[in-house]
């Protein structure tokens, strides 16, 4: 039986664990059972669906410091920042759709005269195929299989390759909670054991990850005639106008930059600065990342974290030095021991970037930030949308008028302005262009997994 191996990316790739691989006619077998159950399932109340998944969400409250100390090991982020932003995160997630998915999903009226009376119902599809990554191995295993629960949908879900041993904790939990029986189950392995599940009798395909692989999914689910959730790629702008007090705004660019050491969808990945403000910005950033410890993800003075693999860091460095060689300056670089090994790589700030350079047109998933500067508002607009995706955007400005026009005309789902978040659990999630297909979370979310019938009755 073939296993996927577990490697700690902080120690030199150290093996910490194995999982088997699934094979087809266990995916098969799964997919059965998942139909079988949708009968069950569908015809349950949200709210009593809701009391199955109390159950595991109290599991999984009880297991947070294991979960977060497993996450640090298998992918490297920071135990520091674990709790808050990424377990502790999800949780929230959780909880919002236990306390708000009932009213989410109730009908909606949307005509009644003296005669008749029009509802809208939100029934479950079916049977979903959820496929995650590996950069926030709980929220977004969060983020994609509750919300299909909730709305009564069977999952068969897959997690990363990369945290295998994380997903068996998942699976273990659901077990725990003595989840229904094939309500909820998990398959183990790499793109090809994905490729055959959504191939398999499904009704929904839900994938996070690589624009790449969700143009392929959403030509399958094209010929299944299938919907499909898509949660692809971003290349994230941020615009540093002249008017802004750097000082007050100068932690949230390193933090949506560096945070998770670069490994965030809609991270700030292209920071586009009015050339008045150019030198101070490099400046404080530098001085940022100079006080920031780049090590082991377990110990708790660590801010910064290795890659999630080596392939990640022999992609990140084939991307920045092409850049180098047509002309881009290292303005930065941190400080790492020699004793790391691993999965690192230090956090570097580049400048003199040009639009046709890889660190400009691709996504770069890592510790770097390149910096353009701009003269004029419309300039910074075009450089912002110039890019195949449209995920997230940022915005630093001391004016709110322009803030707003300028939110107007920047081309992605989710814009924060100065020191705001757009992470809520109510928020839609989700982009313009490659970046996604449907939104997530919230409401949103949770209708995008349904199926919306109009009932029209006689009064």
């Amino acid at each position: 039986m073939a296993k996927i191996i577990s490697t700690n990316p902080s120690k030199n790739y150290e093996v910490i664990g194995e999982v088997e691989v699934a094979s087809e006619k266990e995916i098969i077998d799964k997919v059965k059972k998942a139909r079988e159950a949708t009968e069950f399932w569908s015809e349950l109340t949200v709210k009593e669906r809701c009391v199955y998944l109390e159950k595991v969400y109290q599991k999984f409250d009880e297991r947070r410091e294991e979960m977060g100390k497993l996450i640090a090991t298998e992918m490297g982020m920071p135990i520091s920042v674990i709790d808050a932003m990424e377990v502790g995160s999800g949780l929230e997630y959780f909880k919002w759709y236990l306390e708000n998915s009932e009213q989410s999903l109730a009908p909606d009226v949307t005509h009644e005269d003296e005669t008749q009376k029009h509802t809208v119902y939100y029934e479950p599809m079916g049977v979903a195929a959820v496929i995650a990554p590996w950069n926030f191995p709980f929220s977004n295993f969060i983020w994609a299989a509750i919300p299909n629960l909730v709305a009564g949908n069977t999952v068969i879900f897959k997690h990363s390759e990369e945290c295998p041993l994380f997903g068996k904790m998942i699976e273990e939990i659901f077990e725990q909670a003595k989840f229904p029986d094939g309500v909820f189950s998990e398959i183990y392995g790499d793109g090809k054991v994905g490729d055959f599940l959504v191939h398999q009798d499904i009704d929904l395909i839900s994938f996070t990850g690589s624009t790449k692989v969700g143009q392929h999914l959403y030509q399958v689910a094209a010929e299944k005639f299938i919907p499909v959730r898509l949660e692809l790629g971003g290349s994230a702008p941020g615009i540093v106008f002249e008017d802004v007090n750097l000082d007050k705004v100068i932690e949230s660019i390193y933090f949506n930059r560096f945070y998770n050491s670069g490994q965030v969808c809609d991270g700030l990945k292209r920071l586009i600065v009015h050339e008045s403000k150019f030198g101070e910005t490099v400046k404080k950033l530098s001085e940022i990342l100079e006080k920031k410890k780049v090590g082991d993800p377990t110990d708790q003075t660590t801010d910064i974290g290795p890659l999630v693999a080596k392939r990640q860091v022999d992609l990140l460095t084939s991307q920045i030095d092409d850049s180098v060689k047509q002309g881009a300056k290292i303005a930065f670089k941190s400080k790492m021991s020699a004793d790391l090994k691993g999965a690192f790589y230090a956090p570097i700030i580049l400048t003199n970037i040009k639009t046709d350079m890889r660190v400009w047109k691709e996504e770069v998933f890592g510790p770097v930030l390149p910096i353009i500067t701009f003269k004029t508002e419309e300039e910074a607009i075009t450089l912002a949308n110039d890019t195949d995706y449209g995920l997230g955007g940022y915005l630093f400005t001391e004016d709110k008028e322009k803030a707003d026009r300028v939110a107007k005309k920047i081309k992605t789902g989710m814009i924060s302005v100065n020191n705001t978040m757009y992470l809520n659990p109510a928020d839609p999630w989700g982009g313009f262009k490659k970046s996604s297909i449907g939104r997530g979370n919230g409401k949103f979310g949770l209708r995008e997994v349904s199926q919306i019938k109009i009932v029209a009755t006689e009064k």
